[in-house]
């Protein structure tokens, strides 16, 4: 008997659910259910995959050269098969499970990977290439000056560029986690492929050079930075055009007549990352269009391996393979939250898709202790900025004094439809809460976000897309999280997951959110969020908190 029924189950609710089973025996009889009910793909996908992170976790890899094959379901062969590149292995597991199993799925996986690796005979040939004009001659777009990419190949692509987003004066802590997983990145890739790369940061804007030593501290060989009054605020053209033509710079504008540099001698960059910030979204997409590349957006991890390929589209030959190297994988949360897909730009025969771009959530990666005694070369990048860019003029902004970067509070206290009662009071009280702390700061659910609740104009200024947490918005990690009328969705999930201890606050003691919560409080967040902001006040919210049930 198991605990956890699949056919009793939707998918989105299953996956948060089975996060949580650790018991491969478990998994493969609810496997089974799903097998003799409604026998739905997507859900036994699910815990197969599950099964496999569990026994990786526990016995370590299979070894494909000694295991049994008859203790491996269907579905763990194909897990297994998919890492193996060696033909001569393939057969010899194809010849054991003809001799002993023989099932036919199980055969196929097999067969399909042997193919993958070796290529078929019967499939061979070359892919025709037409060029876009050709393929289509009667393309008719509004931007008429690129009607098609005229593709780089087998240009020369070197370094890993981070590009260092700034907000009212202070360099956000993504950036600074970007700057320390690029750092790592790129010394393992150095040492593997006896390389000499860099970590280049990209500061633009009214202050860039105010927080060049910073950028150096977290890991940065390169700095290069643009400084200009008119840049104080994030300007889409502008920051677009001068990012561009810093990754252009030597060979590509020195052949349009502009002077060449003796800090790069690449054509563009191997990899670029962006934060996946409101502005940093907007920037990275607009980069790598411009470049002719593509973006995984709204990553949550990076790594750089190869990748054994046989689409014929990339390799240029039907039933061909090929290895790529130096493959940047950017692993993103899919739409279910629960789930993560592997993004892969990989070259075609006539066309190179660099740089490999990535935008990274916030607080996906650690903080780096700074070394301020490293050095690097130091670029004051100059170009000339068109007076066309800056058009628009804004003459009056606000800005809240405690910014909109989350990532670096020890307490976020955040706020659902739950406060649909009296919105403005329940902000309010939110506020009241995270003045009591000493770093703190507000977040809001998606569901505040898009509601249509009035708000009082000095509570209005912190209802802002920056403050949503969740899969389309910031990723937190802080000592204490609390979840004041939040039902506790998938993809809020997603953006809080990680904090050390959530408490939530909520009417309905059912709500999704108990699932992955330490502390659920029961009740109206008008009349808790009080009492917490006063025993906070007292210094007294642990004993207040023990009166609570987290069963």
């Amino acid at each position: 008997m198991v605990d956890i029924d699949p056919t009793e189950y939707e998918i989105a609710e299953l996956g948060p659910k089975i996060k949580d089973v650790d018991d491969a025996g478990e998994l493969r009889a609810m496997l089974e259910l799903e097998e003799g009910g409604e026998d739905r793909v997507p859900v036994k996908t699910l815990i197969e995959d599950r099964i496999e992170k569990v026994e990786d976790e526990g016995d370590g890899e299979i070894d494909p050269e000694t295991v049994d094959l008859a203790t491996l379901t269907v579905a763990d062969v194909a897990n297994m098969v998919r890492d193996v590149d060696d033909a001569d292995v393939l057969r010899d597991l194809l010849e054991r499970e003809q001799a002993g199993e023989d099932r036919k799925t199980a055969k196929s996986q097999i067969e399909s990977r042997i193919e993958s690796v070796e290529g078929t005979e019967e499939a061979a040939g070359e892919v025709e290439y037409v060029p876009p004009e050709e393929k289509y001659p009667d393309l008719d777009h509004p931007t008429n000056d690129k009607q098609w990419v005229e593709g780089t190949v087998g240009a020369e692509y070197r370094d890993m560029w981070v590009y260092c987003e700034t907000q009212a004066g202070d360099l956000v802590d993504v950036s600074r986690e970007m700057l320390g997983k690029a750092r790592e990145l790129m010394d393992t890739y150095n040492a593997e492929y006896d390389e000499d790369e860099r970590v280049v940061a990209v500061l633009v804007g009214a202050d860039a050079s105010d927080h060049v030593e910073d950028v150096i501290a977290y890991g940065a060989d390169l700095v290069l930075y643009h400084e200009d009054d008119r840049l104080e605020r994030f300007r889409h053209q502008p920051y677009t055009e001068i990012f561009c033509d810093m990754a252009r710079a030597g060979g590509d504008l020195a052949a349009e007549g502009r002077e060449d540099v003796d800090w790069k001698d690449y054509h563009e960059p191997r990899y670029t990352v962006f934060p996946a910030t409101n502005n940093g979204r907007d920037l990275s997409a607009l980069v790598q269009g411009e470049l002719d590349s593509g973006l995984a957006s709204d990553c949550s991890g990076l790594y750089i391996e190869n990748a054994m390929i046989s689409n014929p589209a990339k390799v240029g030959t039907a039933g061909d393979k090929k290895e790529f190297e130096r493959v940047l994988h950017m692993k993103r949360p899919d739409f279910s939250g629960f789930e993560y897909s592997t993004i892969l730009c990989i070259d075609k025969p006539n066309r190179d898709f660099h740089p490999q771009g990535a935008s990274v959530i916030p607080g996906s990666f650690e903080i780096p202790d700074p070394d301020y005694e490293r050095e690097a070369e130091v670029v004051d990048y100059e170009m000339e900025l068109d007076e066309d860019w800056f058009k628009v003029e804004v003459e009056e902004f606000d800005r809240l004094s405690g910014g909109v970067d989350l990532t670096g509070n020890d307490v976020v206290v955040a706020v659902g439809r739950g406060i649909g009662d009296d919105p403005t009071k329940g902000i309010e009280l939110a506020l009241d809460l995270v003045d009591a702390f000493d770093e703190a700061d507000l977040g809001l659910s998606r569901g505040v976000i898009t509601s249509s609740y009035s708000f009082d104009g000095h509570v209005e200024q912190y209802v802002t897309e920056e403050r949503q947490i969740g899969e389309s918005g910031q990723e937190v990690e802080p000592d204490v999280y609390v979840a004041a009328g939040i039902s506790g969705a998938i993809q809020h999930k997603v953006g809080c997951d990680e904090s050390d201890t959530i408490i939530a606050i909520n009417t309905d003691p059912d709500a999704d959110i108990r699932d992955f919560s330490d502390y659920l409080v029961e009740g109206d967040l008008f009349e808790v969020l009080p009492r917490l902001t006063e025993a906070v006040e007292a210094g007294d919210l642990g004993a207040v908190m023990g009166e609570v049930s987290d069963d």
